[in-house]
């Protein structure tokens, strides 16, 4: 599982002219899912996300994860992330998760986010 995570002031998913999901301040994840990975993976990376200190305190340190500065994170299904790019010019992508399996490990990472206690898109 491949997380691509950033700092956002606000994002939005628009798919056919119509917002999927939307947040403020907060965490935009990119969450790739792996052939090989499992629910055990996942939390372990929803662990990591949610953990990191890469907001900042009071004092301007980054002190603080998601949680602790009240922001909410918005997780977007990227297969892209799991392609294959050690050969060619054409990007493998026989790594990835199969839909059924991709979709369903998506689900459970936000849902393991939502149980965190953090507002999750």
């Amino acid at each position: 599982m491949i997380a691509l995570i950033q700092r956002v002031t606000r994002a939005s998913v628009t798919v056919e002219d119509e917002v999927t999901g939307k947040i403020g301040p907060g965490l935009l994840v990119l969450l790739g899912v792996e052939k090989e990975d499992d629910e055990q993976k996942a939390n372990r990376l929803c662990e990591r996300v949610l953990g990191y200190r890469i907001f900042s305190d009071a004092d301007g340190k980054m002190n603080l994860n998601v949680q602790q500065a009240g922001g909410s994170v918005l997780v977007v299904s990227q297969f892209t992330l799991a392609a294959d790019t050690e050969r060619g010019m054409r990007p493998s992508f026989s790594g990835g998760a199969a839909p059924d399996r991709a979709q369903a490990l998506y689900e459970y990472f936000v849902e393991r986010c939502r149980q965190q206690a953090i507002n999750t898109q």
